[in-house]
C-alpha cells in the first residue's frame, strides 16, 4: 500500500493518476475533500487527515510500505508567514517521525528549487546549493529548506528517503491558484511581461521522476526536476499562442513591479484579498535563475523530459475542455 499526501494538489493528483494506472493500491490524504471519484475510480482509499495531527496520520501510516510526501502550503503572502511555516516543517517532521516509526521502505519528499535559494544569477543552480538570506526571498522557500532538514534528520536515524526539488510546476489543475493561475493569465491577454527566467518542468514528468526513484536504490539524494530554463515573456507567449490569444507586450520595469506590489500590499489590508503581486514573488519575476538538471540524467539515464511547448499545448487543450472555453 502507498501513501500520498497532498493527494488533492498539483503534484499529488498527477502522481495518483500515474500510481493507479500502474494498477498500484493507493491510499491517499485529503485535508478538506477529495477530488471528484470518477477522475480516479475505486482504485483510491480516500483517507481524511491533516499532516499536523499525529493521530491521524498514524492510523494513515498502518499498512503503509512507500511514502510520497506532497502536501504543503505553496504561498508567498506575507501574512501567511506561520501557517507556511507550521504546515511545511511541522507537517514534514510528523511525516517523518510517523515514517520511521511505522518502519515504512521509503519516502519520497516534495521539495522545491526555492529551498536552494533561487535568487542567484552567476551561475546556474543546482543540488548542491542551499537556502541563504542572500540568495532566497520567500518565507516559503525557508519554510521546504528546514523541512528538508527533517527529512535529513530521517535519513540520519535510518529512513530511506529522496528530496526532489521541482521548478515551476505546469499542469492543469486549478487555474485560480497556483501554478496553473499563469495559463488563465495568458487566457485573459495579460499584457505585462518581464525578461526574468526560470525553470519549467510538466507535472506529469515530475510525477514520473518520483516514482522512477522511490522504485530505484537511490538513496539520501536531492534532485532538480527541470524540464528547461525559459523567460516568463515566452512561456506566457507559448500559452498564449496555444490559446490562440495576444501575447504579453508590455515590458514590467523594477521600478513598476515595485510600484504595483506596495499597491497590491495596501489593497490587500483593505480587501482582506490576497495580493496578485507581493514584494517577493516581484523580484522573483525579475530574476534571471537557470538551473542544471543533470544530475537527475546520470542517476535515471531513461529519463527523458516533455518539452516546454508540447506540455503547453496539452495542458491548453485539457484546460479548455475543462473549463468549456
Amino acid at each position: 500500500m502507498i501513501l500520498v499526501t497532498g493527494a488533492s494538489g498539483l503534484v499529488g493528483s498527477h502522481l495518483i493518476q500515474q500510481l493507479v494506472a500502474q494498477k498500484k493500491q493507493v491510499r491517499a490524504l485529503y485535508h478538506n475533500s477529495p477530488p471528484s471519484l470518477e477522475e480516479f475510480g475505486e482504485a483510491v482509499e480516500w483517507f481524511k487527515a491533516d499532516i499536523l495531527d499525529v493521530v491521524t496520520l498514524e492510523e494513515a501510516m498502518q499498512n503503509i510500505t512507500q511514502v510520497y510526501h506532497c502536501a504543503a502550503i505553496v504561498s508567498f503572502n506575507p501574512s501567511q508567514k506561520k501557517q507556511i511555516h507550521h504546515t511545511n516543517i511541522q507537517g514534514t517532521a510528523n511525516v517523518v517521525n510517523a515514517c520511521l516509526q511505522n518502519n515504512i521502505d521509503k519516502l519520497v519528499f516534495v521539495s522545491s528549487v526555492a529551498a536552494l535559494g533561487r535568487i542567484r544569477e552567476d551561475k546556474p543552480i543546482d543540488e548542491t546549493m542551499n537556502w541563504t538570506e542572500e540568495t532566497s526571498n520567500s518565507e516559503y522557500g525557508k519554510s521546504k529548506y528546514l523541512a528538508e532538514m527533517e527529512v535529513w534528520r530521517g535519513i540520519g536515524e535510518g529512513l530511506n528517503a529522496v528530496i526532489v526539488n521541482p521548478v515551476i510546476i505546469l499542469g492543469a489543475g486549478d487555474w485560480h491558484k497556483g501554478s496553473t493561475e499563469i495559463f488563465k493569465t495568458a487566457y485573459n491577454e495579460f499584457p505585462w511581461f518581464t525578461e526574468g527566467t526560470t525553470g519549467f518542468v510538466d507535472a506529469q514528468d515530475v510525477a514520473k521522476a518520483m516514482i522512477l526513484l522511490m522504485n530505484s536504490n537511490i538513496s539520501a539524494e536531492r534532485f532538480i526536476l527541470s524540464a528547461e530554463t525559459i523567460s516568463y515573456k515566452n512561456i506566457f507567449t507559448l500559452i498564449a499562442n496555444a490559446f490562440h490569444k495576444k501575447p504579453p507586450h508590455k515590458k514590467v520595469t523594477p521600478f513598476l513591479a515595485s510600484i504595483v506590489w506596495r499597491w497590491e500590499a495596501i489593497k490587500g489590508k483593505f480587501t482582506g484579498i490576497a495580493p496578485l503581486l507581493t514584494k517577493e514573488t516581484a523580484k522573483t519575476a525579475q530574476t534571471k535563475a537557470s538551473f542544471d538538471n543533470n544530475k537527475l540524467k546520470e542517476f535515471l539515464p531513461q529519463f527523458q523530459y516533455t518539452a516546454s511547448v508540447d506540455t503547453v499545448n496539452r495542458i491548453c487543450k485539457e484546460l479548455t475542455k475543462k473549463y468549456q472555453l
